[in-house]
């Protein structure tokens, strides 16, 4: 008797809670935690200033809980994605490539420009009143690059840099700084006498006394890129979101406001093959060279 009331009894509750789950508050469920990495190509604070309120908009728009992880250093952030310590990661197309050679990683969505287009562009910069043209004046000057893995604050600019033959042992001296924005501050500040920044920073700072010498040929945008074989409802779950968001839509405008200049315009689908131009240039940039300038704050 006592076991037919309990099996009865059970019957019943789970009869009446499955009536009851429709109406439940969706966050009566805790949502997996799952981090989102990114390169730091700005201080911490700016990072978070930027970034958490795209995770936010993740956060409501999918089934998931994201939260940031940031590192000190682009490798890092692979090296995150490569053990499991992070699912999904932005970083720029050098730091993309790398990964792949290392890791079984895939894009799955670029930014898009102002422009509407996916491509960007690095930019070397000087002070207003520098006698500096051109990149061949930089022989026996100074030089701010971003960190070694930076595709605009390093690759690229050491690879123009040696079209116009100019060698790293030709410069004056150089150092690879910590982020874009300490570039551009270490420039202004006279500190050195160019640097290569990203084009969203090279416009920050314009007004503040910067002119520009050389801009280089497109760059695939940032992507978005995950590990093969993590949750591929996850991944449907982001690329709708943030291929949903239209930047004409006032209410979309809204969302995506406080966001970083790279990923307030906009997304598109993204494939490996959209790097295999910065491929080419990783091949070409000089191997086996002696860097002597040091990573600084």
């Amino acid at each position: 008797m006592v076991k037919y009331f309990c099996r009865r009894s059970v019957l019943v509750f789970s009869f009446l809670f499955a009536l009851l789950v429709p109406f439940l508050n969706k966050s009566a469920f805790p949502k997996q935690v799952l981090y989102f990495g990114f390169c730091p190509k700005y201080n911490p604070r700016i990072m978070y200033q930027l970034y958490q309120p795209f995770i936010n908009f993740l956060n409501e728009a999918t089934p998931y809980q994201f939260e940031i992880k940031l590192s000190r250093i682009y490798e890092d952030t692979i090296e995150r994605l490569g053990n499991g310590d992070i699912v999904i990661a932005s970083c720029g197309p050098v730091s993309y490539v790398k990964a792949k050679e290392k890791y079984p990683v895939k894009p799955i969505l670029r930014a898009l420009s102002k422009d509407g287009k996916p491509y960007y562009h690095g930019i070397i910069v000087v002070r207003q009143d520098s006698p500096i043209q051109n990149l061949s004046d930089l022989k026996e000057k100074s030089f701010a690059f971003g960190q070694a893995w930076s595709t605009a604050g390093h690759i690229l600019p050491e690879y123009y840099l040696s079209k116009a033959n100019i060698k790293l042992k030709d410069l004056k001296h150089y150092d690879f700084l910590r982020h874009h924005d300490s570039v551009a501050m270490a420039v202004l500040k006279g500190h050195f006498d160019a640097g290569a920044v990203k084009d969203i920073v090279a416009y920050k700072y314009q007004k503040e006394g910067f002119r520009f010498i050389f801009m280089t040929d497109p760059i695939p945008t940032v992507p978005i890129f995950v590990r093969e074989g993590v949750p591929p409802e996850m991944v449907r779950s982001v690329k709708t979101a943030l291929l949903n968001l239209n930047p004409q839509d006032p209410n979309h405008q809204k969302k995506m406001s406080l966001w970083d200049e790279e990923f307030k315009y906009g997304f598109t689908e993204a494939s490996d093959s959209d790097y295999d131009s910065i491929r080419k240039i990783l091949r070409a940039v000089e191997k086996g060279r002696t860097m002597k300038g040091r990573l600084r704050e």
